[in-house]
Parts: structure tokens; sequence; C-alpha cells
């Protein structure tokens, strides 16, 4: 098994974001374009696409209940 790196995180992403983005259209009712940008323009991508944060252990519900309440402060 390879080791996660900064040089080799992208390879993870792109299945986490659009599991994050298909939950975010259903839940909120954006295209999954929009929703797609949402997550891209996040903070919390800022931090998933950085290996030290080990967000990228995370599966998408929990990275997804992130960015729904970095969107939504209580």
């Amino acid at each position: 098994m390879t080791d996660i790196t900064q040089d080799n995180l992208y390879l993870l992403l792109p299945s986490k974001v659009s599991r994050i983005a298909e939950m975010l259209s259903e839940d909120t009712g954006a295209s999954v374009v929009d929703a797609l940008r949402r997550v891209y323009n996040s903070e919390l991508y800022r931090k998933l696409e950085v290996e030290e944060t080990k967000l990228w252990h995370e599966g998408p519900v929990a990275l997804y209940e992130e960015i729904f309440t970095e969107n939504n402060p209580v």
C-alpha cells in the first residue's frame, strides 16, 4: 500500500468532493455545479487539500457536516 503524501493526496480528493457536492446539492436544491463550486471554494477544501490536517481520513458524511456547518453557522 502506498503512503498518502502531499504529492499524491490529489488522487483521493475528487471522490470525496463529488460525494460532498452531491449531498449538498440534494439538501440545498443547488445544482451540482454550484455545489461543487461551494466545496472547492470552502475553508474545508483548503484544509482537505493539506495532507497534514489528515481530513482525508474522514468519510464524506463527516466532511459534509463540516462544510454544512461552515455554510450555516449556529
